[in-house]
């Protein structure tokens, strides 16, 4: 399947988002900050009924599973639906995938002008992503929450996701550029407000050059502004090049859909799908659980399809140090690139990534290594 977006944008001023909360509760306060952030481009947003409910014996999901599927559900089938947005993450989105009736999903996958919807959200949602992927075979977006703090604190991330929803795709670079930009707008629709403009900075672009070719976009000046926003700190453990369907998310997510319909197949699906690049990250795990984990999907066989395994934040974790050796320890004789530190997931500052797309990855023994999705 040929990545969707590559010249033409997942959104445009005027379409209709269903924002809800499959996973954890949010308060009244972060639910208006994102209602007003998607309306400030321009959106119009339609507000799942159950986004304020609250399950009735534990605190840690918004509404019972009834509810959230409900929302799901109704949101993704709604013809007026340009994309699904998850307002947070938490726990509770895999609890929802045993009762939903994909082939009606999928019959409600493209929108009336026949393009394809689009699913947004990270963390938790990695669940929802693998589903997407599995029963559906469409591209999602794993991006920060408009309900989260990213949105509330980060100065690039407003801009970063509204140039992956008002952007098309093709040629575009995934993770933190090499060199900063300037505070610019331009990756914001026309119609988003003056405080969404401003607290944002676009990433450096290259989709106007091709992959072997691309110049620098800023000032030796702007790359050593304190306040241009974070630079890239991505590095290759093992050296190589890669294309293939980007794949993968949340290691926890991951480890714990083993066995289940969305990942029993594991094996197979590199001949299912061809090549494949598998990214995972995670936040607030002591070591010895990600080494629980990551032995998890070793003797599941989810590198068995892995043709590059990218790596992205893995904020109050271990020290970064003793995680890339722990990945080394499994992965370093596995004879495919391995890459760190790519910025996605819970990072601050963390930059979006279209599941499901086709990209290139270049990791050079010596340089930074880069990523980018293919076509246009």
């Amino acid at each position: 399947m040929d990545s969707p977006y590559l010249d033409t944008a997942p959104l445009q001023v005027g379409d209709t988002v269903r924002l809800i909360a499959p996973s954890g509760p949010t308060d009244e306060e972060s639910l208006q900050r994102a209602i007003a952030q998607l309306e400030s481009w321009g959106l119009k947003v339609v507000v799942g009924d159950n986004v304020r409910a609250r399950h009735p014996r534990v605190k840690y999901l918004a509404g019972t599973d009834e509810q959230r599927r409900r929302d799901l559900v109704e949101a993704w089938c709604d013809p007026d639906t340009s994309a699904v947005i998850a307002l947070r993450g938490g726990f509770g989105a895999m609890r929802l995938l045993d009762g939903i009736d994909f082939d009606l999903m999928r019959a409600h996958a493209l929108r009336a002008d026949g393009r394809p919807k689009l699913l947004t959200g990270s963390s938790d949602i990695t669940a929802l992503h693998q589903a997407w992927d599995h029963h559906l075979s469409v591209a999602t977006l794993f991006c920060p929450m408009v309900g989260n703090d990213p949105f509330k604190n980060s100065r690039v991330v407003p801009a970063e996701v509204a140039g992956w929803l008002f952007d098309p795709w093709g040629g575009r670079e995934l993770g933190f550029p090499a060199e900063s930009a300037h505070p610019t707008s331009s990756s914001l629709p026309r119609a988003a407000s003056g405080a969404a403009a401003s607290d944002g900075l676009e990433w450096s672009k290259w989709s106007e050059d091709s992959p072997g070719d691309r110049t620098k976009t800023t000032t030796q000046a702007a790359q050593q502004d304190a306040e241009s926003g974070p630079l890239s700190r991505a590095r290759t453990l093992v050296p190589g090049m890669a294309k293939g369907r980007l794949g993968g998310g949340n290691l926890s997510l991951v480890a714990a859909g083993i066995g289940s319909p969305e990942l029993a197949g594991v094996r197979e699906a590199r001949e299912r799908y061809g090549p494949s690049i598998l990214l995972l990250e995670d936040v607030d795990e002591e070591l010895y659980r990600l080494d629980n984990l990551l032995l998890q999907l070793v003797r599941g066989g989810w590198f068995d399809s892995a043709d590059a395994v990218v790596l992205g934040s893995w904020q109050d974790c271990a020290e970064i140090a003793e995680v890339e050796e722990l990945f080394m320890d499994y992965l370093g004789e596995a004879g495919i690139p391995v890459v760190s530190e790519m910025g996605f997931g819970h990072d601050p500052d963390a930059p979006s990534t279209p599941l499901g797309a086709a990209v290139t990855l270049e990791a050079p023994a010596q340089g930074r290594p880069r990523m980018w999705v293919d076509g246009a």
